[in-house]
């Protein structure tokens, strides 16, 4: 059956990376722009951790970016108000440079037009922890924009995380699209594939060049970026 919508995870997925290298680099760099506001260079990366669990809890009471504001504000002892300006201006910015934490990944542009070719939404389902505006710069590093997508995640429009699979349910109710005919495709087996099965996501591709283990396990389709462009075009 043709697949209504093609959801795509960006972080390990359409952008490869090792989760851990890039945060210490985009730490790093947030720390150089927001510790003159007065946090602590030490205290910026348990004070984002704190925010972004926080939203990785969200049950949909507020939006993302709401939430994570909350717990800043509550961890640092800040008003978070001279923070947010800056934050934004950073990710246009600064944040470009955590660039060198990634890989390249020329096939990224061609996955996302097959999709387009196999199915009538495509959608961004990257967890939406960052703002659109750092949506958009990662996006970039692989030549892609939100343009690119019907819907594109991000903390000022989500009020769920994965791995809540109400994330995708969230997802699919935006689209107008049942979860049974959507396809997702992702790098990580919790985040990715075991949430989006339990939402009702009956169709799943596990990318294995930046895998990350569940404890669950993955025996689905899977594969190298490459194996999952052969798939997707098979679809």
């Amino acid at each position: 059956m043709k697949p209504k919508a093609i959801l795509f995870d960006l972080d390990g997925t359409l952008l490869p990376m090792d989760q851990n290298v890039f945060m210490k680099h985009y730490f790093g760099e947030m720390a150089k722009v927001i510790s003159p506001l007065g946090i602590a260079p030490e205290a910026v990366a348990p004070t984002i951790w704190a925010g972004t669990k926080a939203m990785m809890k969200n049950t949909g009471g507020t939006t993302n970016d709401e939430v994570f504001w909350q717990v800043f504000t509550q961890v640092s002892g800040l008003d978070a108000a001279p923070f947010r300006p800056v934050t934004d201006a950073f990710y246009t910015n600064q944040f470009h440079r955590a660039r060198a934490a990634t890989g390249e990944n020329p096939l990224a542009v061609e996955a996302v037009r097959v999709a387009r070719e196999k199915a009538d939404k495509v959608v961004l389902a990257t967890n939406p922890l960052f703002p659109m505006v750092g949506q958009r710069s990662r996006m970039s590093w692989i030549g892609l924009k939100p343009e690119d997508f019907d819907l594109v995640t991000s903390y000022e429009t989500d009020r769920f995380c994965k791995p809540n699979p109400e994330y995708f349910r969230d997802v699919c109710r935006r689209i107008g699209v049942e979860p049974g005919a959507c396809v997702m495709i992702g790098n990580d087996e919790t985040e990715d594939m075991a949430a989006a099965t339990a939402a009702g996501i009956q169709t799943c591709f596990l990318i294995t060049d930046c895998r990350i283990a569940g404890e669950a396990g993955w025996d689905g389709p899977q594969g190298t970026f490459t194996q999952m462009l052969d798939w997707l075009r098979a679809l």
